[in-house]
């Protein structure tokens, strides 16, 4: 996208700024998505030790995070 309209006065897009904003938005979503998946895998890793600990000891998980 450009930013030149050929049907305004001044020639320029009025959607421009929109069309910035928004690249820029989706710019900063990806990279807070992309951090908050490295964070959720690294959680799941540690539960996951922390099963095979219990697991390995034969102590029951507490029921209210009982997995199904």
């Amino acid at each position: 996208m450009e930013n030149y309209c050929a049907f305004s006065k001044d020639h320029k897009c009025i959607l421009w700024l929109d069309y910035e904003l928004t690249g820029q938005e989706l710019e900063e979503c990806h990279t807070l998505c992309r951090g908050n998946w490295i964070e959720i895998e690294h959680k799941y890793k540690y539960i996951q030790e922390l099963r095979h600990l219990l697991d390995e000891h034969e102590i029951p998980y507490p029921e209210e995070y009982e997995i199904d």
